[in-house]
């Protein structure tokens, strides 16, 4: 895999985020709560596809078929990130949109930082599933588009993601600055969190399937617990359906022709 390319693959998410959290400064009140079903339900669809697609898919190709360890490495993997979200859900205190906290001790800090640390909750998988792909494309297992693609469906998702953020930061009262590095800083952990990924299944490439199933299994806890009951709050939940199946075909026709 090309340098350049893999710069480029890590920064496009935080780009995406990044933007997304400038809207701060554009856009004077909170976004409109239709809008936001469209965009968390499209956030998700990106992310259930992109399991689909760049990750389980490419963990089960990696064996000959009727090789029995090409649904049990992945399946455990899967499982276990699950079981990963599944415990720092319950261990990090955090705010959702809907201003339902959770997390041990969520009564010692603000309401700013348990939001920030929410959206970086779910930026983590995001950072993850692209390096452990591009670890893959740098062993020779996917090729340079496939990566390309997921970093685009990511940085798409990210843009929605970033002013959902730090929209509501600015409604408790934070500066339009405050909120948009806050935007930032959470998508910031992604390159970091890729970065560790690359690391890890580099140097050990014989857990390259269970790691991408691992990816797999932290971004769909992340839209089974967290985007898609918020985006089926309230009336109109059909237009989160409808972001959703607008969100899973980008991200699949990426992957398909890309890849």
């Amino acid at each position: 895999m090309r340098p350049f390319i893999l710069i480029i693959c890590l920064l496009i998410p935080l780009l995406g985020t990044t933007l997304g959290s400038a809207m701060v400064f554009f856009l004077k009140k909170e976004i409109n709560p239709k809008l936001q079903k469209i965009l968390l339900g499209f956030a998700s669809g990106v992310m259930i596809a992109a399991s689909i697609w760049s990750l389980m898919q490419p963990a089960i190709d990696l064996y000959s078929e009727g090789d029995w360890k090409a649904y049990v490495f992945p399946a455990i993997g899967f499982l276990l990130g699950v079981g990963f979200m599944l415990l720092l859900d319950y261990l990090v205190p955090h705010m959702h949109i809907n201003k339902e906290e959770e997390g041990l001790q969520k009564d010692k800090y603000s309401k700013t930082f348990k939001m920030l640390l929410a959206v970086t909750l779910h930026n983590v998988p995001e950072g993850l599933a692209v390096g452990v792909v591009i670890a893959s494309a740098l062993t020779g297992q996917v090729s340079e588009q496939a990566v390309l693609a997921l970093a685009i469906g990511m940085a798409i998702q990210n843009f929605p993601e970033g002013a959902i953020v730090s929209m509501p930061l600015k409604e408790e009262g934070e500066s339009k600055g405050k909120a948009f590095f806050y935007g930032f800083i959470s998508g910031a952990v992604e390159p970091l969190a890729a970065g560790l990924a690359i690391l890890i299944t580099y140097l050990v490439s014989v857990i390259l399937p269970f790691v991408l199933a691992f990816a797999a299994g932290v971004m769909i806890y992340v839209v089974v617990e967290e985007l898609i009951p918020e985006a089926n709050e309230g009336k109109h939940s059909n237009l989160a359906t409808i972001g959703l199946a607008v969100g899973f075909v980008l991200m699949m026709v990426l992957d398909i022709a890309l890849g």
